[in-house]
């Protein structure tokens, strides 16, 4: 039995289709990437299978528990990591995870115990008494992730957990996923970033427009448009379509054409021995290039040729923008701070798994 089933899901807000059934699931121990732009139906996702919302239609699993039927029960499965640190800034790093013991009714030499336990893991032991206002954005975020683990859950959610992250904290975070997975628990990574999927994910769901597109391992996607591309360099941008038109016979996908209207990549099965051919063949059709190369497919390459935009354009391009639901899901339980709306919104998700058992 899979640890995560999501089945037909369906959910509007208002006129607005977040939602268009979507279905996947995510075996045990296993981490699922769910890729998509912002606005895609990630997070509407996460909050349906987290408690948070109810689907218009659909089915939704935990643990084999049906969310809807035995919320409570899913809950108790559940760690939620949201898009924004939820942390009190008013209290130290051992403060917040003490804390939060105390809310999953943990006595407190347990919750004590616990919360050093997850210091010391996620090296932050050293910071445990320092109030959480002073700690880097990297050092938040890997405390909200082991505040997400106090509970010990079987599941983790992690909803876009590097966004606004700078490189060395991304990688401290990626290092802790993995650690994560290495230890048996299962997964649900939400992410517009590429690379990230790329590197941490067993399996990819792709998401655009409330719908899944694609699912696969990250070389089962790339294959799907060959694997392999050719890149063309034109001096005059005026030729890119004179590149497309020569070298099109080559292709198994469609042509991109990138931002500086120079660059030119055609997917193809197999570029071994293609770019002499392809030098010659531009050369006796009178196209002047600047460079003609052979590269391996990427995941931003995949996206492209399934939706035709790239995965960081957003609701600025057709994208569905989800509305927040999270406040009006968490009611009264969430608290406010320094954060903001954002925060709010990320500690009212929290709450909700948190007061499951009162």
């Amino acid at each position: 039995m899979p640890a995560i089933v999501a089945e037909g899901l369906v959910k509007s807000f208002g006129n607005t289709k977040a939602l268009c059934g979507v279905d996947f699931d995510v075996e045990r121990g296993q981490i699922l990437g769910v890729l998509g732009p912002n606005g895609a139906g990630k997070t509407t996702a996460v909050r349906i299978l987290t408690t948070l919302l109810r689907p218009d239609a659909g089915r939704a699993e935990i643990d084999g528990i049906d969310v809807l039927e035995e919320p409570q029960r899913a809950r108790a499965r559940i760690g939620l990591t949201g898009q924004y640190a939820a942390v009190d800034e008013g209290l130290t790093g051992h403060e917040n995870l003490e804390h939060v013991g105390r809310l999953y009714h943990m006595g407190t030499a347990v919750a004590r115990e616990r919360a050093t336990e997850l210091l010391e893991r996620f090296d932050l032991l050293d910071a445990r008494n320092r109030v959480v206002k002073g700690y880097s954005g990297g050092m938040r975020r890997r405390l909200d992730i082991a505040m997400s683990l106090i509970a010990r859950p079987s599941i983790l959610f992690l909803d876009e957990p590097t966004t606004g992250l700078d490189p060395r904290s991304r990688q401290s975070v990626w290092a802790l996923i993995d650690e994560l997975v290495r230890g048996g628990t299962t997964t649900l990574l939400t992410t517009q970033y590429l690379d990230e999927a790329d590197r941490l994910a067993d399996d990819i769901v792709v998401i655009d427009r409330g719908t899944v597109i694609a699912r696969g391992t990250s070389e089962e996607l790339k294959q799907q448009i060959g694997g392999e591309l050719i890149e063309v360099m034109v001096e005059d941008p005026a030729d890119a379509q004179s590149v497309i038109e020569v070298l099109g016979r080559h292709a198994c996908g469609d042509p991109h054409v990138g931002e500086d209207k120079r660059t030119v990549s055609l997917p193809v099965f197999r570029v071994e021995g293609l770019v002499p051919v392809a030098v010659r063949e531009l050369d006796a059709a009178g196209i002047a290039v600047h460079d003609v190369a052979a590269r391996r497919a990427t995941l931003d390459d995949v996206f492209f040729a399934l939706t035709g935009h790239a995965a960081e354009e957003g609701s600025a391009n057709g994208e569905v923008r989800e509305p927040d639901e999270s406040a009006a899901a968490a009611g009264d339980g969430r608290r406010t701070g320094a954060g903001g709306d954002d925060q709010a919104a990320s500690d009212g998700d929290r709450s909700v798994l948190q007061e499951a058992e009162n």
